[in-house]
């Protein structure tokens, strides 16, 4: 039986016909079996694979037969004077090129000039932009970049940015495709100077939502306005959602946390709460805050930020050894006057709630608690001037902690005992714990701990040293914190809440994009650090924390970093030395000390 000449996948193959299948010969010795229509048959045979291909008038034929459609025999017996195995195949290598013929069906049509014109400038149009690349790619090498260049170097700051998945300019660079990469290259450019990436490349909104914000409804609210209210934070902060005011009654003390009433305004499921849901929180950058909620929310809900505010408040009765006795939660209207936690050390009548949060605090540590004061930094970039601002360790900022921890304890607790699905805050017992009061014995318990988790099942915070917990004095800056308001607010109307399902949809989404804002908080943070570091430069104390082989990591309190150095000689623990900055990799988000 005679071998045709068939095309298999693109390539010549010999095939035979055997009980209503085809055998095929592949080029590479390999034999398989196919069904007619899965081939193209250009010769009928006898064929080999030795295909040599004759010269042939391709141009005559095409000119005779402009437009028309023929059979690849046809066009064979034009182009090269006789219908072979070797001049069916050169046909099919013709119309697959396309220039002048090109493939349809099992036969083949002849391009007319105007396509053939077309076909023709397209091509020129491709090498000259290919050309302009080659070009573009060599002068980004030298560093010698053109105005023409403009939209190569976008490319790379798409990728850069997130924006795109691939970089062709990176790869004819030879240089990884990778967001660093590009980074590194936009400043060797000088295309950039001091772009943050971080927030982009994260795909996090930079720009506050534009949605409308509706009217506060009338309701019956607690008038509270008679009794002082301090919301204490720190300098420059521009969304104030919790306020704070004690006293002692009897044995013990009255506790007001009044947290600002964002859920009177945003209801679950209206655009407001899919929009927040959608960003999770509030981004804190150096540069400036992007709010999850419209300005206009934080604007009129704001403690302090207007004569009166709406609140939601907790009032809480507790002992004098700091034990929750009774809460009761409900709508008011407040009166608060601003601090900041430096202020807050002087103002008077804060006695009261500094007595309660010393005694919360000890009844916390003594059930578990773990504590953690490590060195915090803050900072802000304010035109070109970037700022790295030492927290100070004020006792306010205990006091203002320890009254959140009970409303949200107390929270947790009510929405327990009447059986109110709720997104609790859980976190199990640290992996060890580590004796000390040095920074090394706070740096090595830091990394015993486990992650705190959000969850719609109640479970003990075991680093709060509590047996529940929920946040809920942060709802113009947490999602979460949100949510839980709703459902407060639902249980106090006597309407429907949400569902434990509903909850732990919204806990799910809440907590995947929490991450990915703490990333670009913390990364944002550093950029910004470094670029200080490249600007002023550095040297100043460090805090050896653990040594790692020959290599120390030490702690830097006046920047909130860390660096590991290599250690000339043994130190202790907690020996404080001088480092000083030699140089940083901003793409990479490290820097380089060595000790003096």
């Amino acid at each position: 039986m005679n071998a045709a000449l068939v095309i298999y996948r693109q390539k010549p193959a010999l095939a035979w016909e055997k009980e209503g299948r085809l055998e095929l010969l592949l080029p590479t010795g390999e034999r398989v079996k196919v069904r007619p229509k899965d081939v193209l048959l250009l010769h009928p045979g006898p064929a080999s694979l030795d295909l040599r291909v004759p010269e042939g008038e391709e141009e005559a034929a095409w000119e005779l037969l402009k437009g028309e459609r023929v059979s690849l025999r046809e066009l064979a017996e034009l182009v090269y004077g006789a219908y072979t195995p070797e001049a069916a195949y050169g046909a099919y290598l013709l119309a697959q090129r396309g220039e002048r013929f090109v493939l349809e069906g099992e036969g083949v049509r002849a391009r007319t000039e105007e396509e053939r014109a077309a076909l023709l400038r397209a091509r020129e149009e491709k090498e000259a932009r290919e050309r302009a690349f080659r070009e573009g790619v060599e002068r980004l090498r030298k560093g010698t970049p053109l105005p023409e260049d403009r939209p190569l170097l976008q490319e790379v700051e798409a990728f850069a940015l997130g924006e795109r998945k691939e970089s062709p300019a990176l790869r004819a660079l030879g240089l990884a495709e990778a967001p660093e990469a590009a980074h590194g290259l936009l400043l060797r450019l000088g295309v950039w100077r001091r772009e943050n990436p971080h927030p982009r490349r994260l795909g996090l909104p930079l720009t506050p939502p534009g949605l409308p914000v509706p009217p506060l409804p009338e309701e019956e609210r607690a008038d509270l306005t008679h009794l002082p209210a301090f919301a204490i934070d720190d300098e420059g902060s521009q969304d104030p959602d919790d306020a704070v005011w004690a006293e002692r009654v009897g044995e013990g003390f009255r506790l007001y946390v009044h947290v600002a009433d964002v859920a009177a305004l945003v209801a679950p499921g209206s655009p407001l709460d899919e929009e927040a849901r959608r960003r999770g929180a509030n981004l804190y950058l150096p540069e400036g805050t992007v709010p999850m909620l419209p300005e206009g929310v934080t604007q009129g809900l704001g403690l302090g930020l207007q004569e009166t505010s709406p609140a939601l408040t907790f009032e809480l009765l507790v002992s004098e050894e700091g034990e929750l006795l009774e809460e009761r939660v409900y709508p008011s209207w407040v009166r608060v006057q601003r601090l900041t936690y430096r202020e807050a050390l002087e103002a008077e009548g804060l006695e009261a709630l500094k007595a309660l949060s010393e005694a919360f605090r000890r009844r916390r540590l003594a059930q578990g608690a773990v504590e953690l004061a490590l060195p915090e930094v803050k900072v802000r970039v304010e035109g070109e001037a970037i700022q790295v601002l030492p927290l100070p360790p004020y006792e306010s900022r205990v006091w203002v902690r320890e009254a959140m921890l009970l409303a949200g304890y107390a929270a947790a607790h009510l929405a327990l005992r009447e059986g109110l699905p709720f997104p609790f805050a859980t976190q199990e017992a640290p992996a060890r714990r580590v004796e000390g009061e040095g920074l090394s014995a706070l740096w090595e318990q830091r990394k015993a701990l486990k992650r705190a988790q959000l969850k719609a099942v109640p479970a003990p915070h075991k680093g709060l040293g509590l047996p529940l917990y929920a946040q809920v004095t942060s709802p113009l800056r947490r999602y979460l914190d949100l949510v839980a308001h709703q459902q407060l607010r639902a249980w106090l109307k006597g309407e429907r809440p949400l569902a434990q399902g509903e909850i732990l949809e919204r806990v799910g989404a809440a907590e995947a994009v929490a991450d990915l804002v703490r990333e670009a908080e913390r990364k944002s943070k550093l950029h910004w650090t470094l670029l200080y570091l490249q600007e002023k430069g550095y040297e100043g104390p460090g805090v050896l924390v653990e040594r790692r082989g020959g290599q120390g990591v030490f702690l830097l309190p006046e920047l909130g970093l860390t660096a590991q150095v290599a250690l000339p000689a043994p130190l202790p623990l907690d020996a404080e030395v001088r480092l000083r900055f030699l140089e940083a990799d901003l793409p990479a988000l490290e820097a380089r000390f060595a000790l003096l």
